[in-house]
């Protein structure tokens, strides 16, 4: 085991990490991007949630701000590596240890435990006493671009980051696990700043519907402030009564629209 590393070493870890959260924001914003709001805007503009869009400086602070959270991120990765170098984590490395159902059950782990933490630390940072510290730079896109889904403040990034060192400490977790929640992660974080609904009408009030969230869902957040923390499912606004209360009734509006 090798607990000591010098600074190259540390910067190669780090550049690398960066590397990789960089390309994955910039894959799946980007596309997003591209081809709802250049490519097939007109297309889909009948199911635009807000009828305004964000101005190029707007989009331009997302991008900023997101690449500045990547550096949060790249730097906790290279917290996790030191802490796994260390002994401090469990993550492991052959599915065979664990076996493929505990694989499968891990990752559904990862998702409902962040799908909780997440619920929590964001109303947390919605403390009148935080929010500036911690959810303003989010919140100044109040109609978000997908560019939007890593604007975060450096110390809202940090807890947005938390999630993984958490999880690896807590519970054996296999790298692959790891990344499959990261891609699940970020996809369902450019949906929810998409800025324009694709789910089908009567979604919400469907039998698996009514228990996810969809860019309708965040985008209102954005919109309104106080309400809709959720992240991926609707269970904890629903048990904490903090759905806004026209949040069905505006995503049969907008999923209801006919292309004109």
């Amino acid at each position: 085991m090798k607990t000591d590393f010098n600074f190259y070493e540390l910067l190669i870890v780090g550049g690398v990490n960066f590397l990789i959260l960089s390309l994955r924001y910039l894959l799946f914003a980007g596309l997003a991007y591209l081809i709802f709001w250049v490519w097939k805007r007109n297309k889909f503009l009948h199911k635009r949630i807000q009828s305004t869009f964000p101005t190029h400086d707007k989009i331009w602070y997302e991008v900023k701000y997101s690449f500045l959270t990547m550096i949060v991120f790249a730097l906790v990765g290279i917290g996790i590596f030191l802490a796994r170098m260390n002994g401090f984590t469990k993550i492991y490395l052959n599915i065979s240890d664990y076996g493929y159902f505990y694989f499968f059950f891990s990752l559904l782990v990862y998702i409902l435990f962040h799908d909780m933490y997440f619920y929590w630390t964001h109303r947390l940072m919605h403390h009148k006493y935080l929010f500036k510290y911690f959810h303003k730079v989010h919140h100044n896109s109040t109609d978000p671009s997908p560019w939007a889904s890593f604007s975060f403040h450096p110390l809202e990034a940090i807890v947005e980051a938390g999630i993984v060192p958490i999880m690896v400490i807590m519970i054996p977790s296999h790298p692959l696990v790891i990344v499959l929640f990261l891609v699940y992660m970020t996809g369902m974080n450019v949906l929810g700043h998409l800025g324009f609904e694709l789910y089908p009408k009567g979604f919400t009030k469907g039998r698996f519907g009514r228990f996810h969230n969809t860019s309708t869902h965040h985008n209102m957040h954005h919109k309104f402030y106080n309400s809709n923390f959720g992240l991926y499912f609707n269970f904890w606004d629903n048990w904490m009564n903090t759905n806004h209360k026209s949040y069905h009734e505006t995503f049969e509006s907008v999923a209801s629209r006919e292309k004109s």
